[in-house]
């Protein structure tokens, strides 16, 4: 492995058949129309600016058709809750949907790395957002017709989940070859602010949407289905990307490669290990955002729903706020918004009124979403390219798993408190980042790259 510093590019990188030549959008120039696409679109490496990517005519589409994908997710979600609530009326059959979903997508997360990394990537986005898009839809037509049932909704929430799990990893992955190297910070931060975008309209559309007589659960189910196809059509007209590798390995030869690849980078492991300790301890706070409504701020749904709002406006004002951070510094700002993320959780469990619990919120909203940014930001400009749907895959295991540890979280929250418990996960961050401060492969640059 060698440590290098991106230079500026020239047409001469651009030009360059290496599958490791670092242009900007570009890893694999084996098809002209791929370069010839590039070399209109792909933007100067020295163009900055909070919003310097959406300067790419390619990268807007994406953010556009981003922000329709996870309104779809969202409000397909909210419905389905709804959907589950009304056939079953019990917090069973609504926890038998959530755990459908998530594990699901824990399995499913790997094949959806090595489907990302083994075809072009605009093809597996738009197969993937048709599935997305389909699945909302048909259940749609079993609420207007009488005949939705409870297996029905398990079935959506494993297809959701798969989807998921092939969406996620493929995006990023485009993103990086369009955007390049010197601009993947500046697209992950703006598509990230779209994520929360979409927690803030979505869940709030989609339960205004639920009660109007006109519109109803079906309504809000076909509008998920149209949002889904907004986003797909968005895809049409770019390039396919990267082409296909052809490693001659099956499904699970390639990601046991992706494995060992990881292995061999200590950088790597470290990085990931960092993001799994933080998120598997931290991230957990979110479901229980409904206990400090009710019981320690005696606001009920309504101020549940106020919390949720505030993390999500702080996260997009983080994700703008550092959207044009340099690629040097993103190794020292990750650290610090674990920190201040650990920090500002231990302080939100402490918060004596709502308003006060409020304003913090926005702060933990902001630093976790910041974090959960740089990690993804890191592993691309740190992974070629032909690994980068593996080792994202890899990342979001750690998010799939964290619904898993809210279980025992929240066995110990009924035997101390809730107050209690988020000061311990708030401490728990800080411990994990003094691990990985100890734990830090030396001789390692921030720039490492391959």
């Amino acid at each position: 492995m060698v440590a290098v510093r991106v230079r500026p590019t020239r047409a001469a990188d651009i030009t360059s058949t290496d599958p490791a030549s670092p242009g900007p959008g570009l890893r694999v120039a084996e098809h002209g129309s791929w370069v010839r696409w590039q070399m209109r679109k792909a933007r100067p490496a020295d163009e900055s600016g909070r919003f310097a990517a959406l300067h790419n005519p390619a990268f807007r589409k994406l953010f556009v058709g981003g922000l329709f994908t996870f309104l779809t997710m969202q409000v397909a979600g909210i419905a389905r809750a709804w959907l589950a609530f009304e056939l079953t009326g019990s917090n069973t059959g609504l926890g038998g949907v959530m755990l459908a979903f998530g594990a699901c997508s824990i399995v499913a997360v790997p094949y959806g790395g090595m489907i990302s990394d083994r075809f072009p990537k605009r093809k597996v986005l738009i197969l993937a957002g048709l599935l997305q898009a389909a699945t909302p839809v048909w259940l749609g037509v079993a609420v207007a017709t009488g005949t939705a049932s409870y297996w029905m909704l398990i079935a959506a929430s494993v297809v959701q989940g798969a989807v998921i799990s092939i969406l996620a990893p493929a995006r990023l992955s485009f993103i990086s070859e369009i955007v390049g190297r010197e601009s993947i910070t500046n697209a992950i931060f703006l598509s990230m602010s779209t994520v929360q975008m979409a927690r803030v309209v979505g869940p709030a559309a989609a339960g205004a949407l639920i009660g109007v007589a006109l519109f109803g659960l079906a309504g809000v189910f076909f509008a998920a289905g149209v949002l889904g196809a907004l986003s797909v059509i968005l895809l049409i007209g770019l390039p396919s990307g990267t082409p296909a590798s052809r490693s001659g390995r099956s499904a699970l030869g390639d990601i046991v490669d992706g494995l060992r690849f990881v292995r061999s980078r200590p950088d790597l492991m470290h990085l990931l290990a960092v993001s799994f300790g933080v998120v598997l301890v931290g991230f957990p706070h979110m479901a229980f955002l409904p206990v400090v409504a009710e019981q320690v701020h005696d606001s009920g749904s309504t101020g549940f729903g106020f919390l949720n709002a505030s993390a999500a406006v702080g996260a997009v004002i983080g994700s703008l706020s550092l959207a044009n951070l340099q690629r040097r510094r993103l190794r020292p700002f990750q650290t610090r918004s674990a920190v201040a993320f650990g920090v500002s959780l231990v302080v939100f469990a402490v918060m004596p009124t709502l308003y006060a619990a409020l304003a913090v919120m926005a702060v933990v909203g902001a630093t976790s979403s910041v974090f959960q940014a740089l990690n993804n930001s890191l592993l691309l400009t740190m992974t070629p390219v032909e690994y980068h749907g593996r080792v994202q895959s890899l990342l979001m295991l750690s998010f799939s798993g964290f619904a898993i540890a809210a279980l025992p979280i929240g066995i110990i929250a009924d035997a101390v408190g809730i107050r209690a418990t988020l000061v311990g996960l708030g401490i728990l961050v800080l411990l994990v980042m003094a691990a990985a401060r100890l734990a830090q492969p030396r001789g390692l640059p921030e720039e490492t790259t391959l």
